[in-house]
């Protein structure tokens, strides 16, 4: 492990860099940032649509089942949540280099970095054993996401490769996964396409973000791609992984013939807004509405999986 990470951040070496006044926080914000709330969240989301489509597949009653559906939730949550809380103790030596990272408290020295670790490790066993409340497959998916999320994407990849945006699109394509996986451990077809939208979805979501923070990347010796490579790659590169989502709906044809049109929409608007950017003089305006399009690419895709099934 790299020297820099034993380094704790005093008083006295935040006084050279932020003014302590500026990060005033509650306990439980700077619990929500150790978390990364927001992704803990948006995995929720596509973990319970998993649980859902898996019910619905097998025709089993969701309120039957709600202790089942509870369990997934709950273990994937803290799982997650755990994961992020280490992802934070090994980068607090870069973040302070990010103004997006400035606040969290393993920067700012509000908390011990040692019980950060501690504290991880612990949200990931509770949330395991949730998930062995379920199945043994939840559980096994669940510590595959937690391995290729602080191993395989924040200690090797991230600092290294220009692909870690892909490494680390494993973890963030499991959630749908492991609730499937709770009701049901042989998983269907339908389980590993919802897998392979998430996987696909990541790249050009977090490559729009990286373009918006390029300079904080490049600050803090992050290679990614917009860094390394420049925008005019990275936008090529986005406009391929968004054509790679073209295919999938139509293996969720079971959903029926209107959420197939949807979610082609959905792709098509994605599809023309990337094209749009090679003709846009503003890139990080472009990034911006890129990343915000895909916020709500996810959401409504996984939302409408839901619905199409209660009509």
């Amino acid at each position: 492990m790299n020297s820099t990470k034993s380094v704790l951040i005093t008083d006295k070496n935040l006084s050279n860099d932020v003014n302590r006044d500026e990060y005033k926080t509650t306990a439980y914000k700077d619990f929500l940032a150790l978390i990364k709330i927001g992704i803990v969240n948006s995995n929720l989301i596509t973990a319970f649509t998993g649980i859902w489509l898996a019910l619905h597949f097998t025709g089993q009653s969701f309120l039957q089942e709600l202790d089942i559906v509870l369990f997934t939730l709950i273990g994937s949550a803290l799982v997650i949540a755990g994961s992020c809380a280490i992802n934070n103790y090994y980068d607090r030596d870069i973040d302070h280099l990010m103004d997006s990272k400035k606040e969290r408290p393993t920067v700012t020295g509000k908390i011990n970095p040692n019980h950060v670790l501690v504290m991880g490790i612990l949200l990931i066993l509770i949330g395991t054993a949730f998930l062995l409340l379920t199945t043994v497959m939840a559980a096994v998916i669940g510590l595959v996401g937690v391995f290729s999320y602080i191993f395989l994407y924040t200690m090797w990849s991230k600092r290294r490769y220009t692909i870690n945006t892909v490494i680390g699109s494993i973890s963030g394509a499991v959630p749908p996964l492991i609730g499937w996986a709770a009701i049901d451990s042989n998983l269907h077809l339908v389980a590993w396409i919802l897998f392979l939208i998430m996987f696909i979805w990541q790249p050009p979501h977090f490559l729009a973000l990286a373009m918006k923070r390029v300079d904080e990347y490049k600050a803090a010796g992050v290679p990614m791609l917009p860094v390394v490579h420049g925008f005019d790659i990275t936008k090529r590169q986005i406009v391929i992984w968004v054509l790679c989502l073209f295919p999938l709906p139509f293996y969720l044809f079971s959903l029926g013939l209107p959420f197939v049109i949807l979610a082609t929409l959905l792709n098509i608007g994605w599809l023309f807004l990337g094209i749009k950017g090679f003709k846009m003089k503003d890139d990080l305006k472009w990034a911006k509405l890129m990343f915000v399009y895909s916020l709500n690419y996810l959401t409504i895709m996984f939302v409408a999986m839901v619905v199409v099934t209660l009509v």
